[in-house]
């Protein structure tokens, strides 16, 4: 997957309340909570989102909660990939789970600054910064986990599984 879009940098330890507040957590509508991610970072954040920009966060990025909501939050507003310097285990699989692509770049992420306009081949693991010329490359995402990315989700996947079995 090719993904060109403006990087949105925050910062560390930014835990699921802070994507998608509790208050929110009365639907599963993607759209509803897309318009209301990262509402308890900063109100109002998601007004700067266009569709296929990128998320860029630093270390431990969705720690807290296993809430579901969060993944779903951004990729309902219109966010279909998240770097990160790493993230927190329970997220990195939710992610996934609910279709959205997630990629760990360690220290690199100091090469990705907010509002830098960047282009993710997924299928080559590299993030190119087209504002500075910069070149990440990062392990592709694993082949099991594109297949869950390929179908849509965890709950996609299984459904096309037991089809197939039929």
């Amino acid at each position: 997957m090719l993904v060109n879009g403006n990087a949105h940098k925050v910062g560390a330890h930014i835990d699921t309340d802070a994507i998608i507040p509790a208050r929110f957590l009365v639907t599963t509508d993607a759209e509803v909570l897309g318009a209301n991610c990262m509402e308890g970072l900063t109100p109002g954040w998601v007004g700067r989102v266009k569709k296929n920009d990128i998320l860029v966060a630093e270390e431990n990025f969705g720690c807290g909660s296993s809430r579901e909501h969060a993944p779903i939050a951004i990729l309902g507003a219109g966010i279909p990939v998240v770097v990160a310097k790493s993230f927190a285990r329970i997220f990195y699989r939710n992610g996934f789970n609910m279709g959205l692509v997630l990629l760990e770049v360690g220290d690199d992420i100091e090469k990705l600054r907010d509002g830098d306009e960047l282009e993710v081949d997924t299928d080559a693991g590299r993030i190119r910064n087209k504002t500075t010329g910069v070149e990440i490359i990062c392990a592709k995402v694993p082949p099991f986990m594109q297949e869950l990315l390929d179908a849509g989700g965890l709950v996609p996947y299984v459904k096309k599984r037991l089809a197939d079995m039929r």
